[in-house]
């Protein structure tokens, strides 16, 4: 990829502001969180990655290079500390856990397989390339499925977080969680996949303008859960934009287009 998309930009400025408030305020590290309250020097080193790596990624000569570090570290990430919790303790503290970390893999990987040079051709293919744009968009589709089942797990507190103004509250909710199952579904089977990205895509820009804008910008003061979810919500929606970008020129409804 010759020239950096608008999704790449605001992907990479949202690590970079990750990696700010990460060391300045060690939980604000959300893309990593939780990190392991044995070793709490790592949100340090998980911050200065989501920093460095999102500076490396403004400039043409370092973006492959920073696209393969953050890859290589939020894959890693994902499968030493999200994954087996899955299995030992599936509950959906884990789920959440584990899939905001793959949509954040995820994009690093669309821009990572954009960006590849000769050298990571040669050597990490499958990584690359069309190759590495099926699985980056599979593992992004595998993320929203648990995305949408916890909408019903969590009914209540979802429905408590539809704004007051929208009528039908437990309606939005059930509704939004089934275009979570619905989008992963047709992205990982590559049916209208390119459709299913961009809805699933607007649906995370929406609750985060519908549900944590209104709240940050509420006169009082602001919990730190409140600030993490709403730093959170911005990274999961400009990842899902990186990933909806990379079907630019795929029809909105092929079938087998993944």
């Amino acid at each position: 990829m010759r020239i950096a998309r608008v999704s790449h930009i605001v992907f990479a400025v949202t690590m970079i502001c990750v990696g700010i408030l990460g060391l300045i305020k060690g939980y604000y590290a959300v893309v990593w969180q939780p990190i392991p309250k044995s070793v709490p020097a790592l949100v340090y080193v998980c911050s200065v990655v989501s920093l460095i790596s999102g500076i490396g990624l403004l400039w043409r000569r370092t973006a492959a290079v920073a696209a393969r570090v953050l890859l290589a570290c939020l894959l890693l990430w994902l499968l030493l500390l999200r994954l087996p919790g899955v299995f030992v303790s599936p509950t959906v503290d884990f789920w959440w856990a584990a899939c905001k970390t793959a949509v954040m893999a995820a994009a690093a990987w669309v821009v990572y397989a954009g960006f590849a040079t000769e050298w990571d051709r040669k050597r990490l293919g499958f990584a690359t390339g069309d190759k590495g744009l099926r699985v980056a968009r599979v593992l992004y589709g595998l993320a929203l499925i648990p995305f949408g089942l916890a909408h019903f797990i969590y009914l209540q507190n979802t429905v408590s977080l539809v704004p007051g103004w929208l009528p039908w509250h437990s309606f939005w909710a059930y509704f939004t969680g089934w275009a979570f199952i619905a989008a992963g579904v047709a992205v990982i089977i590559g049916v209208c996949a390119r459709l299913a990205a961009a809805l699933s895509a607007a649906e995370i820009g929406g609750f985060t303008l519908l549900v944590w804008v209104p709240i940050m910008i509420a006169p009082g003061l602001r919990s730190t859960f409140q600030w993490s979810e709403t730093v959170l919500s911005v990274a999961l929606t400009a990842g899902a934009w990186v990933v909806a970008d990379s079907y630019r020129g795929v029809p909105w409804l092929a079938v087998n287009k993944g």
